[in-house]
């Protein structure tokens, strides 16, 4: 069996896209797929989950868990980048599923179930792995390992000057996971701008009788569409598959020990990531931090999981 994960996702075309290539890998074994509010609002993204799910049809399904409602409303959305539906207004139809248990309870149940064997990629707000938290105080040190795609180092945010999208949606609990005794790795925006996938992308899908390609062709299109009416771009950042990129291939990507803590308050830097990179830091280290990677080879590495090619160096 492959390396034990939960995705905690918030889909998103870019997040349906990571899950086309983790539910392909014979490397993981994608134990939960838990949703979390963030591009779409939680029961959008519970459904969102669903019909991914059942669009793919893998031959083992992961334990779902629904996303609840957060604390605060949510901020904002990416329903103006990604279509009303979060998947390019694909609307899929879903069995209706009746008794799923909320994420927060999912992901306790799987990190005990194997303790510090699972590794949680964490590809939306922190919402659900803070309640995990804060609903299990050993779990921090029972989980193997949490992979954050969010916050900035040195660039710009996305949603603010400051904030990147996730932090900036939940900075509260970003505040918990990033302060919480657990092994953490963040992706920030700094390294997932600098993939930038252009049209090409649809010769190199698999095609139509393939799921991943049929599911991928019917999703991306909308993708471009916001992409270029919003930031004038001919192409469009997967910040999500990145990220689970970084776990599939980790010797493609370098990492940094850091010391980092996210803002909940101010006007202009709430969810921004601060590190304490100071000459004599009074911050300890509480996270490695993924700093560069060899973009090309990310990208075909991507190019060859969607078309079920995987390989090692």
């Amino acid at each position: 069996m492959g390396r034990k994960v939960i995705l905690d996702v918030d889909p998103g075309i870019d997040d349906a896209m990571a899950l086309c290539l983790a539910l392909g890998n014979p490397d993981l074994e994608v134990v939960a797929i838990t949703a979390v509010g963030g591009n779409v609002s939680p029961t959008q993204s519970t459904r969102n989950v669903q019909a991914i799910i059942e669009q793919l049809d893998p031959p083992r399904w992961p334990r779902l868990g629904a996303a609840s409602e957060p604390d605060n409303r949510l901020a904002v959305d990416r329903r103006s980048l990604y279509g009303s539906d979060g998947l390019g207004e694909t609307s899929f139809a879903v069995a209706e599923r009746q008794h799923l248990l909320p994420s927060e309870k999912v992901i306790c149940d799987q990190v005990r179930d194997a303790p510090h064997l699972v590794t949680i990629i964490a590809l939306g707000p922190l919402t659900n792995i803070a309640r995990a938290f804060i609903r299990d105080p050993e779990l921090p040190a029972l989980v193997g390992q949490i992979v954050i795609m969010g916050g900035t180092v040195s660039g710009p945010g996305n949603i603010t000057p400051a904030a990147e999208f996730n932090m900036f949606c939940d900075p509260v609990s970003a505040q918990t996971v990033f302060r919480s005794p657990s092994t953490k790795t963040l992706v920030p925006l700094d390294v997932t701008n600098r993939v930038e996938l252009g049209y090409d992308l649809f010769n190199r899908l698999p095609d139509e009788s393939n799921r991943t390609g049929q599911l991928l062709r019917q999703l991306l299109p909308q993708a471009f569409r916001g992409y270029r009416q919003q930031f004038g771009l001919e192409g469009i950042h997967v910040h999500d598959t990145v990220t689970l990129m970084s776990v599939l291939r980790p010797e493609l990507f370098t990492t940094k020990s850091m010391a980092g803590d996210v803002e909940t308050q101010g006007d202009l830097t709430i969810g921004a990531t601060v590190f304490d990179r100071r000459r004599a830091p009074a911050w300890r280290h509480n996270m490695e931090v993924v700093t560069d990677m060899r973009k090309n080879a990310v990208v075909e590495a991507i190019i060859d999981g969607l078309n079920g090619r995987f390989r090692h160096e």
